[in-house]
């Protein structure tokens, strides 16, 4: 995989001291290169930042604002808690779809505004505290995310889309795109992979980013997957097309990791994504049949373990109220077991006016999950 250095430029000082050196640079070129590991930009010798120190200085930037959703843990599995592996998925809004072409018609367009938002999302990362995280929609990648959460000890991985609809937004930022971070104290990379996404042979809009991890203190290694699929009714089976791929390679990369460390057993997998679909549709049943042996961690959260939550998404546009389940955690259920799952807000929490809003940064919810091996032995 090509790694392109990207000039960020300097820019003026921030408000919050612990965050100015992070968050006040300037956009990425949009010149620069479609992916970007920036590995070298990480000091793996520094003790990180303090991430209560962090927090404290989120919530004192969004003092004015209505304190973020409360949200609680639900224990679905007994495992080793000091061997729990925590991912969230995410889709964070892109920041010029947000305030360009998404048509929030009940946000408020300062609740959007990018120096407070940006907080948010910070706040809300800094909250569950994952060693894994997965992001779609993110187009403040090189001057606020991975600055940011390098001084947190995150070493990461961006693929941008080839045709982000960003672009079309005046003064945007760059291409939105899938982001993958994770704790390097905790996990060593094996490699990356990045994909851009077929359907019938043609290559699409859509991307997906795969990093092989060995965790350091066990030597395990397994696979996480992060991707974004095509949105909107009437792209079902492009969808599902898209996912089939995503699939057959996950298979390849597997297969190939497996050859590599001689392993005896199959190379477990966690994939995390905005699916753009609703469990009726058929990219869903594939995933859910699919060969490798995944199953969906959100589907604990039910009385009948079979069931998705209700909505993993809830927002208001003109053409009415749009409250979906298009949001994922697949993982290899013969290797992990699911310790716990954060649960969703109510609607009386989220409030009348749904998502985004003064005290959420995005209009899908995060899915944050306590994952740990089956086999604790080795």
């Amino acid at each position: 995989m090509e790694v392109v250095a990207c000039s960020m430029g300097s820019g003026s000082s921030s408000l919050y001291s612990a965050l100015a050196k992070s968050i006040s640079r300037s956009p990425l070129p949009h010149s620069c290169g479609s992916t970007y590991s920036p590995g070298d930009n990480l000091n793996l010798d520094q003790d990180p930042a303090d991430p209560l120190e962090l927090l404290q200085e989120c919530r004192e930037a969004l003092r004015e604002r209505p304190a973020h959703l409360k949200r609680a843990f639900v224990q679905t599995g007994h495992g080793d808690a000091r061997r729990t592996i925590r991912v969230m998925q995410w889709n964070v809004l892109a920041q010029a779809l947000g305030e360009g072409m998404d048509n929030f018609v009940q946000c408020p367009l300062d609740a959007l505004n990018w120096p407070e938002r940006k907080y948010m999302i910070l706040e809300e990362i800094l909250t569950y505290k994952p060693d894994i995280l997965c992001l779609q929609e993110v187009d403040h990648y090189f001057d606020m995310f991975q600055p940011v959460l390098a001084t947190l000890g995150y070493q990461s991985s961006f693929c941008p889309k080839p045709w982000s609809p960003c672009l079309d937004v005046e003064n945007n930022n760059g291409p939105d795109g899938c982001a993958l971070f994770f704790n390097h104290k905790r996990f060593q990379l094996v490699n990356t992979t990045h994909l851009r996404l077929s359907a019938m042979m043609l290559k699409t809009n859509q991307v997906a980013i795969v990093a092989a991890l060995r965790c350091r203190s066990t030597g395990r290694v397994f696979c996480v997957g992060v991707t974004h699929l095509k949105a909107r009714s009437g792209w079902e089976v492009l969808r599902s097309a898209q996912g089939s791929d995503l699939l057959r390679n996950l298979r390849n990369i597997t297969q190939k990791i497996e050859t590599e460390e001689n392993a005896e057993s199959a190379i477990p997998l966690i994939v995390c994504g905005d699916f753009n679909a609703e469990p009726s549709e058929d990219v869903y049943r594939n995933f859910a049949t699919s060969s490798l042996g995944l199953d969906s961690a959100y589907k604990l959260l039910s009385t009948d373990g079979k069931t998705e939550p209700p909505y993993t998404t809830w927002k208001i546009r003109p053409s009415g109220e749009s409250c979906h389940t298009l949001d994922y955690v697949w993982y290899s259920h013969r290797a992990f077991d699911v310790n716990a799952v954060l649960d969703f807000p109510t609607a009386e929490q989220i409030g009348p006016n749904r998502l985004p809003s003064y005290n959420y940064p995005s209009d899908h919810l995060s899915l944050v999950c306590d994952f740990c091996f089956t086999d604790p032995v080795n």
